[in-house]
């Protein structure tokens, strides 16, 4: 294959899968890990992708949300389990936030009827916590946006400014370790910023897919997480890459691997 041909792919695949790494770009055409690099320098000097630690990412560009019911599916078997694992940091007694994405719904599909408060500016997440007597839920409020269900703006963030809670669980478009968490809607990213600002910990969902992408608009820096909790198919490279920044790494249970407490006893 002509180098022209293959760097015409790996553009293909990187827009189709979102990220891809160097090893697996090397497998797939047969070449050196040098000339993936090589290829990679020349397509993101093209404006064609973005060079991410190990690998590259697809050049995002602020679509808004994808359609709630389409994400509700997207790695929904990660999506479960890293709910599953995210409940373990739940007690009694918490107030928590559960921003607008379908792992924090997941999160809410799981949670027993305890006593808890619950702020979200989720619909999805107030209609699944409604037949749960012993959870309060407080709603935002503010302009419905009905691709991601959920409310925006500024009287959903001035609503949430009024609160203090124990507990931040969010998820993202994309988390990376130079430029953070990031969502490819600003009004969404504002709102995941004013729910982390009011909670003691802040506890970032996500699947192996968000790792090494960077989106529209940051969110926050990976420094300012308590905790991520992801499933176990992420790239051991790249979590050796979120090592020296602090942040603890859990894993949801699966066949294949155990459930690890932190990066450090990896």
């Amino acid at each position: 294959m002509m180098a022209l041909e293959r760097q015409r792919r790996i553009v293909e695949i990187v827009n189709e899968r979102g990220s891809i790494r160097v090893a697996e770009i090397s497998r797939i055409f047969d070449v050196t890990p040098e000339t993936v690099r090589r290829d990679l320098d020349l397509l993101e000097d093209d404006g064609k992708l973005l060079r991410s630690h190990g690998g590259a990412v697809r050049i995002q560009e602020d679509q808004g949300d994808i359609p709630y019911l389409v994400r509700e599916v997207m790695n929904a078997e990660e999506k479960i389990e890293v709910a599953k694992k995210a409940l373990e940091f739940v007690n009694p007694g918490d107030s928590i936030t559960l921003d607008a994405s379908t792992t924090a719904w997941y999160l809410a599909r799981v949670l027993p009827d305890m006593h808890l408060r619950v702020l979200t500016n989720s619909i999805r997440v107030i209609q699944e916590l409604s037949s749960k007597d012993k959870i309060e839920v407080i709603g935002t409020g503010g302009i419905l946006r009905s691709t991601s269900m959920s409310f925006i703006g500024p009287l959903a963030e001035e609503t949430i400014s009024k609160y203090h809670v124990n507990k931040a669980f969010i998820s993202c478009k994309g988390i990376h370790q130079i430029h953070g968490v990031s969502e490819s809607n600003e009004m969404q990213a504002l709102i995941k910023q004013r729910m982390s600002m009011i909670a003691d910990e802040v506890h970032l969902l996500v699947d192996h897919s968000k790792f090494g992408v960077r989106d529209f608009a940051k969110v926050m820096d990976v420094k300012e997480l308590t905790t991520i909790i992801t499933d176990y198919r992420i790239d051991h490279e790249m979590m050796q890459s979120f090592e020296t920044i602090g942040v603890e790494i859990y894993f949801a249970q699966n066949e294949e691997k155990p459930i690890v407490g932190s990066y450090d006893s990896l």
